[in-house]
């Protein structure tokens, strides 16, 4: 099954149709994003697709990223396209503004906001969108003092960097009544990953605090917007960390299936990036996919933020593609059958007798009783 995902993600696109050209919400005037990671492969063909819109961006940059010259290769060509004489590009080069900032540091993340909106005069759209995964099982980042560390990192990464650029924006978008947080997540945020379990974990605390902090801000006309693509999406446009595996774990001893296998077998088809499974060492990689597999991977996400960034009326929660959303629907199918097969122990030890009571009891014996006549063949009324 890795071997099959593996090839999936870095060959022919999945899907037979093709995505259509970015697709913008009505609006009066360009509007300024500030993306909180710009060096991934997502946020580089995002910022294209702003630019040519005529949208402001500010384009945070992390300083570990930076200085990674692979890395920060596709975002360096980017910002020579905006300085050439191109005609397409007229213009390019007075909308967008590159900030070194690393959102781990609060002091940072407001100093960002802050030029930001004396460059630009506003925000318009927060975009969080930074992230890097953690691959290890509970067991294996718990054997070092090392990996215990991995647990840490991988909250500041996805959790803490990406509340301290909210903090940080709130009081302008109080100030300008208006204001749209978009967190760019995965389906990680319904379903956790065997071999992720921290990575799903800081997603889920990322996603919990901000369906909170929704209800916070709504009075003063700011919108939140959780966007989640499949897993993979992230996965290999983002840095990966591997902890040292524990043999018990490896995937001829266990059932569940092991994302450490198929981002592995990933990672081999270049060999740039190849690696070895270790017992010993942490080990981390950029993916480095060909440009055209990324295009593919990324298409309908880009697609998805260009169409809902400063909507009027966003929705909380988009699923991006057939696949996470049939995904997601199949978890939420299974907690509604659980939530039925234990109603009775639910409301047993209720201390109102009320009508809501009565309806979850009679909702399951409903339900039996449908089951038992598509059993026997006999239509329920």
């Amino acid at each position: 099954m890795s071997e099959k995902k593996a090839a999936e993600s870095s060959g022919p696109a999945r899907h037979s149709h093709s995505v259509p050209a970015a697709s913008f919400p009505t609006h009066n005037s360009p509007r300024t994003w500030f993306l909180t990671s710009s060096l991934t492969p997502l946020a580089v063909r995002l910022i294209r697709q702003l630019l040519t819109h005529g949208d402001y961006v500010v384009a945070c940059l992390p300083p570990h990223e930076i200085e990674h010259d692979d890395r920060s290769a596709e975002f360096r060509e980017l910002v020579n396209e905006c300085k050439s004489n191109r005609k397409d590009r007229e213009g390019w080069k007075d909308r967008i503004r590159s900030i070194r900032c690393d959102g781990r540091i609060m002091g940072q993340c407001s100093a960002a906001v802050a030029e930001a909106k004396h460059v630009f005069g506003r925000i318009d759209i927060l975009l969080c969108c930074t992230s890097e995964a953690i691959v290890g099982t509970v067991e294996e980042l718990s054997t070092t003092p090392a990996t215990q560390n991995l647990v840490r990192d991988q909250f500041e990464s996805i959790f803490f960097s990406q509340v301290n650029f909210i903090k940080a924006s709130l009081p302008t978008f109080r100030a300008q009544h208006t204001g749209h947080i978009i967190i760019l997540t995965s389906i990680g945020g319904h379903i956790g990953t065997p071999g992720m379990p921290i990575y799903t974990a800081a997603t889920w605390a990322l996603e919990g605090y901000c369906d909170s902090l929704a209800y916070e801000v709504a009075p003063f006309n700011i919108k939140v917007t959780i966007v989640q693509p499949h897993k993979e999406i992230q996965s290999l446009t983002n840095k990966i960390v591997f902890s040292p595996s524990i043999p018990v774990y490896d995937s001829e001893n266990n059932p569940a299936p092991s994302v450490r296998d198929m981002l592995t077998n990933v990672l081999n088809l270049n060999p740039d990036t190849a690696l070895e499974p270790s017992e010993s060492e942490i080990i981390q990689r950029y993916p480095k996919l060909p440009p055209s597999s990324v295009d593919r991977l990324v298409s309908e996400t880009v697609y998805a933020l260009t169409a809902i960034g400063g909507h009027e009326n966003p929705p909380a929660r988009h699923i991006v593609g057939f696949e996470g959303a049939e995904a997601v629907k199949e978890k939420l199918k299974t907690v509604t059958e659980e939530l039925e097969d234990f109603v009775e122990a639910s409301v047993a030890v209720d201390i109102f007798e009320s009508e809501l009571k009565n309806e979850a009891t009679q909702g399951k014996m409903k339900a039996e009783g449908k089951l038992e006549g598509q059993s026997s063949g006999t239509p329920t009324q």
